[in-house]
């Protein structure tokens, strides 16, 4: 059972306080995550009845919540640092990491952080580069950007246009931070409806990324239905200049899931969140709106589906993907409300906007993805504050499935999934709500481990880094990686594969 820092005890649970209803109907009417996507270029602001006003207040009177931009965790986490934005000012967004170095997207752009100092991060170096929402991996001295939004071109001078114009870019730039003082910006390569995310599968001479986007309008000239695949993108590693899109490859010949009104409340599948690529084992499991699907990634150049699933009950938007190390599990998120709703309450129940808990069993073209459970946090957020599972990472503990995760503000968590049927949290870090008065945008994007430390990066307040100090994770302290790009798992407990 998690025990609860002294300074701020929550006593709402799961299943024992009531909600206010009247914006939670709304978002189950409205449907599926697919009409609201990520956060947009800055925290959002939302309006809320009187009465959800008056229930949030309460609330924190209570200490049933904490009070706004109060911290509270659980005794077996410390907060070692808060580094607050800067000249970025937009939406923090995914981490990546090097050496010493951590690697933060912001939809302005990146900032490098020196982590030689975990309590102390100094900044090394913040690139303006505008464009959401900036995914961001690193491999060698090269840099790798998302940019899924409309610009006029791909520098990073370009301002935001309207997408239906045909002149729209959007896709993936490429930069040298062989100096992270200095990153150079070396080249850009334009895809299919652009790039939400983008996952590595770096191999020694080239790397290969695979491009996830989605099409939200058919009106868009350069995003047209059919988009029922990922763009795969090769980069020669001596010659980044030279990187372009080798293949298209459909995932979904059928269509995929077809979504409302055959599935009320479910994404039609039109392409891919994310993907999360198991080198050391040849596998790779797709988040894709409406679909999880496990693929054989041997020819890293021709992916090919095993199996898929879907979750026409309790999954409105397959976000992410995370294999535990012995390759026979995979944990997907349900991003029900895109990640700006309030669906961390009574109302919305422990199953939406979750984590669903895959077993593979099989060998070979026969395994199958086999749900055994759901996870959500155990902590009711206030009716202000958007709150839905997000991107997390495995913490290297051999024996044992353990994952943190960014729950926005429901902060991030730390949970075991050892019994995929009866998954439990060890450990918790979260701030109280933004405001009282709206629901504004704000929280944990990205909560990952990397050499002893979980580091988050929180879409308003910056960059945190937090210390887990539990018996049951002392042997991840063993681990020491040079990379970590976490939708690129490594074998952790195999040192000739990192």
């Amino acid at each position: 059972m998690t025990s609860l820092h002294t300074a701020g005890v929550r006593r709402r649970r799961l299943g024992v306080a009531a909600a206010a209803a009247g914006l939670f109907a709304t978002l189950l009417a409205a449907g599926p995550a697919a009409a609201t996507p990520d956060p947009g270029d800055a925290p959002a602001k939302g309006a809320i009845s009187a009465g959800q006003v008056a229930e949030a207040k309460t609330a924190i009177q209570q200490g049933e919540i904490p009070g706004v931009d109060e911290v509270v965790h659980s005794a077996n986490i410390k907060h070692l640092a808060n580094v607050p934005k800067d000249a970025l000012a937009g939406t923090n967004s995914d981490l990546a990491f090097q050496g010493k170095y951590a690697f933060a997207g912001n939809y302005d752009g990146f900032r490098i952080f020196d982590l030689s100092n975990p309590k102390a991060p100094k900044t090394v170096a913040q690139v303006l580069c505008p464009g959401s929402q900036n995914d961001i991996t690193v491999s060698g001295d090269l840099l790798f950007l998302s940019t899924d939004s409309s610009r006029s071109d791909n520098s990073c001078s370009s301002v935001s246009q309207p997408a239906t114009e045909k002149s729209s870019w959007e896709g993936m730039k490429i930069f040298d931070i062989s100096d992270k003082k200095n990153p150079k910006y070396v080249a850009a390569v334009e895809t299919a409806c652009g790039s939400h995310t983008h996952t590595l599968v770096p191999e020694r001479k080239d790397v290969y990324i695979y491009v996830s986007s989605y099409s939200p309008s058919a009106s868009f000239p350069d995003c047209q239905p059919p988009h029922d695949g990922i763009s795969i993108i090769k980069v020669p590693r001596k010659a980044p200049q030279q990187a372009a899109v080798v293949d298209f490859p459909v995932l979904f010949p059928d269509g995929g899931n077809p979504g409302a009104p055959t599935n009320p409340g479910v994404s039609a599948t039109t392409g891919c969140h994310d993907i999360t690529v198991l080198p050391s084992k040849d596998l790779a499991a797709g988040a894709c709106m409406g679909d999880g699907i496990l693929l054989d990634i041997k020819d890293p150049a021709r992916p090919r589906v095993i199996d898929r699933v879907q979750d026409n009950v309790n999954f409105a938007f397959w976000h992410s993907a995370t294999f535990n190390q012995a390759a026979n599990k995979v944990v997907f998120t349900d991003e029900l409300g895109g990640g700006g709703a309030a669906t961390c309450n009574a109302q919305i129940g422990p199953n939406r906007g979750a984590d669903g808990i895959y077993d593979i069993t099989g060998k070979g073209d026969k395994r199958k993805l086999v749900f055994r459970g759901y996870y959500k946090i155990p902590r009711h957020q206030a009716d202000t504050e958007n709150c839905v599972a997000h991107n997390g990472s495995l913490i290297p503990v051999l024996g044992r499935d353990i994952m943190v995760q960014a729950w926005y503000q429901g902060g991030v968590s730390v949970w075991d999934f050892t019994n995929s049927a009866k998954p439990k949290e060890i450990a918790y870090f979260e701030r109280g709500p933004i405001s009282t008065a709206s629901l504004v945008t704000g929280g944990s994007w990205s909560a990952y481990y990397y050499n002893g430390y979980i580091y988050s990066n929180d879409i308003a307040k910056g960059f945190d880094v937090l210390k887990l100090d539990d018996y049951r994770t002392d042997l991840a302290k063993l681990i020491h990686l040079d990379e970590l790009n976490v939708q690129t798992q490594p074998d952790y407990f195999n040192p000739f594969s990192r």
